[in-house]
């Protein structure tokens, strides 16, 4: 039988071992940082750790509601180290994928046998889009597993909540990797793009934090989109949730009208 997604296929195969790395990095981060909250000695000691702290640190880094388990949870993982591992992951992926595979003649061949460039594109998506639930799935067994060890107390419909926020904020990078990469073919500048979409969205959420005059920043923000208000205290109650999906879907649109224009010759 004719695989019917066989870029998809090998892409994934391939790269078992890269995911099976990143999948340890992502749980061994929760099992470093979640179980330290009980041994912060609660509430008030937290808070009075946090008061010695610039305040506009506590604003940037949203420290100000670390002393529940929903806010610690938000602070040390999904705004912060597992924000920064997701989408490292997800900008390299969507940089390899499709600028990396031109760079090193992959995509060439992979249409010299046929295979229409708007599969190519959509194929990728499909790959990074697993690559990154992978991810998500490992971090949300960890943070149940850990839930009532750490004394967090979050409810798992709020964490499934927060689990779709960081894996747009992911998508997003690694689509942006994917158009950039279409329209230079090079995955130098498909990574530096990629990136740049997190740092400038947590960037402007961290400015936007900073004062009232600059509140319209944190609107211009994926950051603001995935976590305002908190999914792990609210659940999905975020207006900009579908928006962060949205642009990250326009993103791979563009990619594929880009592609059928290139020439990767």
């Amino acid at each position: 039988m004719r695989n019917p997604l066989p870029l998809t296929t090998h892409a994934v195969r391939s790269s078992a071992r890269g995911l099976i790395v990143w999948s340890a990095g992502i749980a061994g981060t929760l099992f470093l940082y979640l179980p330290l909250f009980p041994s912060l000695g609660g509430a008030s000691e937290l808070q009075a750790i946090i008061d010695t702290l610039p305040p506009e640190l506590i604003a940037a880094l949203g420290y100000d509601q670390i002393t529940t388990g929903a806010g610690y949870t938000q602070s040390t993982f999904f705004g912060l180290i597992g924000f920064a591992l997701m989408v490292i992951a997800a900008t390299s992926w969507g940089s390899a994928l499709l600028a990396g595979a031109w760079e090193s003649g992959d995509l060439e061949l992979a249409l010299a046998h046929g295979v229409s460039r708007t599969r190519v594109v959509l194929e990728a998506a499909l790959t990074l889009l697993m690559r990154i639930s992978v991810l998500l799935a490992v971090a949300g067994a960890v943070i149940l597993a850990l839930n009532d060890l750490a004394e967090l107390n979050l409810e798992p419909q709020n964490v499934a909540a927060a689990l779709v926020a960081l894996g747009g904020l992911s998508f997003l990078s690694g689509a942006g990797a994917l158009l950039a990469g279409a329209l230079s073919g090079r995955r130098s500048i498909a990574t530096g793009v990629g990136a740049s979409l997190a740092v400038l969205g947590f960037a402007f959420q961290a400015v936007a934090r900073q004062s009232n005059d600059l509140e319209w920043l944190g609107n211009l923000s994926p950051f603001h989109w995935a976590y305002d208000p908190l999914p792990l205290q609210e659940g999905f109650a975020q207006p900009g949730l579908p928006l962060l999906w949205a642009v990250g879907a326009v993103c791979v649109s563009l990619t594929v009208l880009v592609l059928n224009r290139r020439d990767v010759t």
